[in-house]
C-alpha cells in the first residue's frame, strides 16, 4: 500500500496538471477566437458603413463643356439671320400669291369660298399639292371638266414660281 498510495498520488497531480494546462489551452483559443470575432464583426460594421455610404452619395452630373460667349452670339446670330431670310421669302411667295389670285377672286370669291361660274369645285380649303396639281394640269390641258378651257387660258401664263406662290396663298385661305 505504500507504493499504491504515492502512485495514486503522482497519477492525480499528472491528471490534474494536464486538466490546467487544458483548461488554460482553452482559456487560449477562447481569447483568440473572441479577439477574431471581434475583428470580423468590425470588418463587417465598416463594410456596412461604406456601402450606406454609397448608396446616399448624390450622383454628380456629367461635366457639360463650355462654350464661349462670343461663339453663342455668332451661332444666334447666324439662325436670327436665317430666319428672318425664310420669312422675308415667305412673305414674299404670299404677297406674289395674293397679287396674283386677284384675277382668280373675279370668279372663285375673296376668300375661294365660290363656285366659279357655278361650274367648279369651291377651292377655300385646298392643300397646297391640289392646287399646284391642279393648276399644272390647267396649264397642260390633262385637268379639268367644265372650266377647263377658261382655265387653260389663265394658268397658260403662268411660271412654276408664279404657280407655288398661287398655290401657297390658296391653301392659306
Amino acid at each position: 500500500m505504500r507504493i499504491f498510495i504515492p502512485v495514486v498520488l503522482a497519477f492525480l497531480f499528472v491528471g490534474c496538471s494536464d486538466n490546467v494546462q487544458d483548461a488554460q489551452k482553452v482559456e487560449a483559443t477562447q481569447a483568440v477566437a473572441k479577439e477574431e470575432t471581434e475583428a470580423i464583426a468590425q470588418l463587417k460594421a465598416k463594410a456596412i458603413k461604406e456601402e450606406v455610404a454609397k448608396q446616399n452619395e448624390i450622383p454628380q452630373p456629367p461635366s457639360i463643356p463650355t462654350i464661349p460667349t462670343a461663339e453663342i452670339v455668332k451661332a444666334v446670330e447666324k439662325v436670327k439671320i436665317e430666319a428672318s431670310n425664310e420669312v422675308e421669302a415667305l412673305k414674299q411667295v404670299v404677297d406674289e400669291g395674293k397679287t396674283l389670285y386677284i384675277k382668280c377672286a373675279a370668279c372663285h370669291g375673296s376668300n375661294g369660298e365660290k363656285a366659279a361660274l357655278a361650274k367648279s369645285q369651291i377651292i377655300k380649303g385646298w392643300s397646297v399639292a391640289k392646287v399646284t396639281e391642279a393648276l399644272n394640269g390647267y396649264k397642260n390641258g390633262t385637268y379639268g371638266n367644265a372650266m377647263k378651257a377658261v382655265m387653260k387660258g389663265q394658268a397658260s401664263g403662268l411660271s412654276d414660281t408664279q404657280i407655288k406662290s398661287l398655290a401657297e396663298y390658296i391653301s392659306s385661305l
